[in-house]
């Protein structure tokens, strides 16, 4: 008996048709991925505006609903809202991605946020101090060159503004070090993170959480400050990956900012 010489075709045909659905399952991961960033970094935003508007405004003895009366602020009150903002922020946005993951996973919401144990995955522990050491010293290296390479050079023996007091370095610093890296690594490899596995892969999840990450980071030095974080960004996403918990990114990512803090700041000798 001769061999159906259409089986061969039928066979490409379904594979074709199982790679189209692959890759359509693919782009919808990656799009809600992009959708789910997008509304929760633009709510935390809205909602800390709002939340410090009108607090600084009490707070100074104006009426924010009006502009009628108001001076120009002084240095002092711009840059305290300005660190008010950002540290209610990262609060907010905390809040926001566990609301979202408790709303939409239930009670096996830690889990989506990797922060459960895995049950066949882990990083072990002499990797993650290994990692802990070199990192700071390829990181630094990495933004330097690239703020050079942009034109944007990272100043060294920098001095902080003469408007922040004593408090508000405080406050500077647990944001930068603590409110930061938790609130971002809630977003980006916790829900995020997640929702992309279940449709993208770990390929495709890890690099499009680096680059909404980077571009979450964009300033008035373009480009530079987005490619600055980009290895940072990756290897965050490979630690949720190998090692399925949250806390190896959070403590990666507070490290290397306090790291790139202290290089910034500390004396040339």
């Amino acid at each position: 008996m001769k061999p159906d010489p259409r089986v061969p075709a039928e066979r490409d045909g379904l594979d074709t048709t199982g790679r189209w659905h692959a890759a359509a399952r693919a782009g919808l991961a990656m799009a809600g991925m992009v959708l789910r960033a997008a509304l929760l970094l633009g709510g935390a935003s809205v909602v800390a505006l709002v939340i410090v508007r009108l607090g600084a405004d009490w707070l100074d003895g104006l009426d924010p609903f009006s502009a009628a009366g108001r001076s120009p602020l002084r240095p002092r009150q711009f840059a305290a809202r300005e660190l008010a903002l950002d540290g209610v922020r990262q609060g907010i946005l905390a809040l926001l991605v566990l609301a979202a993951a408790r709303w939409a996973d239930g009670p096996s919401w830690r889990r989506t946020l990797a922060l459960t144990a895995p049950r066949n995955a882990g990083l072990p522990r002499r990797t993650l101090a290994w990692l802990l050491v070199v990192w700071p010293v390829v990181h630094i290296a990495w933004v330097t060159g690239t703020g050079a390479v942009f034109g944007a050079p990272v100043a060294r023996n920098a001095t902080l503004s003469p408007t922040l007091q004593a408090g508000g370095v405080i406050l500077w610093l647990a944001t930068v070090v603590v409110l930061a890296p938790v609130a971002e690594e809630l977003l980006m490899r916790g829900f995020v993170f997640a929702r992309g596995l279940r449709g993208a892969g770990p390929a495709l999840t890890i690099l499009t959480t680096a680059v909404l990450f980077a571009g979450a980071h964009v300033n008035g030095f373009g480009l530079a400050r987005p490619v600055s974080l980009l290895p940072l960004a990756l290897m965050l996403g490979w630690l949720r990956w190998r090692g399925g918990r949250l806390w190896p990114c959070i403590v990666l990512h507070a490290w290397s900012n306090l790291a790139m803090i202290a290089w910034v700041l500390w004396p040339e000798g």
